[in-house]
This record gives C-alpha cells, structure tokens and sequence, in this order.
C-alpha cells in the first residue's frame, strides 16, 4: 500500500475546498493508500485552519477546526520526524514535510507548493501533485 505525505496545503484543499486532494484521502480512508504525519505537520495544519481568511469557510461547510483535525488524525498514521540535519528549503515548515517522509519511509510527497515541487524528490522519494499521487494510487489499485 502506498505511503503518502501530504504537505498541509494539500490538507487544507481537501477539507475545505474538495477536489482530488479531498480523493487522496478518500482513498486513505478506502485502503488504497496510507497517509502519514507527525506532530510539526499537525501543528501546521492547525495554524494554517485557524487564520481568520478561512472563518467564513467554516462557516459554509458547517464544521470546525478541531472537528476537521479529529477527522484528518483519525486517517493519518503520525510519526515522530527529526528534524533534518540541513535545512532543504526556504520555508521550513517544507522542511518538515521532508523529514516527516523520511521517517514515514514514505513513498510519495504530494503537495501544491512550488517550492518543494520543484525539488521533484528527496532522498530517492518522489514529490508529485495531488493529480499525479491520484493517478499512482488509482492505477495501482
């Protein structure tokens, strides 16, 4: 089963906004494939949900911020990432996608951000758009 971790603007796509990140973790939630985390990366995603540009989003979709964290840790395996030795990126809350990889031994990093996609991998693990760890998992399936 594939391993995946998602950057959190993935995350953040899938809960609010739908789409094919919200269908990497269907397939997460069907088997298809395991999602991966660590506490940085949750701790992230906590912040980015809680800026007041996402308030009225909540608001439409009827739910919370904590509600949609309860819902995401209940699909999601968390691990205990180091962080890296050397700094990779120029953000390092990208950083701390790739450690999460490394200690999830994953095998795909899915996320939008240009930054870390234009690494194209990191120590041997492919980082892909939601679009194209969508079409992996689908055709492994």
């Amino acid at each position: 089963m594939p391993r995946l971790v998602l950057g959190t603007n993935c995350v953040v796509s899938a809960f609010l906004w739908g789409g094919i990140p919200r269908q990497l973790i269907n397939a997460a939630v069907d088997n298809q494939c395991q999602i991966y985390t660590s506490g940085a990366l949750l701790a992230e995603l906590e912040d980015v949900l809680s800026r007041d540009k996402f308030r009225h989003r909540f608001i439409s979709i009827q739910t919370s911020v904590s509600q949609l964290l309860i819902e995401f840790s209940a699909w999601v395996i968390v691990v205990h990432a180091n962080n890296l030795p050397v700094s990779i990126c120029p953000d390092p809350d990208d950083d701390a996608v790739l450690a999460c990889a490394i200690a999830a031994k994953a095998q795909l990093i899915v996320s939008g951000d240009h930054d870390l996609l234009e690494l194209k991998h990191y120590q041997g693990i492919p980082i892909v758009t939601p679009a194209e760890a969508l079409k992996q998992i689908t055709a492994g399936a």
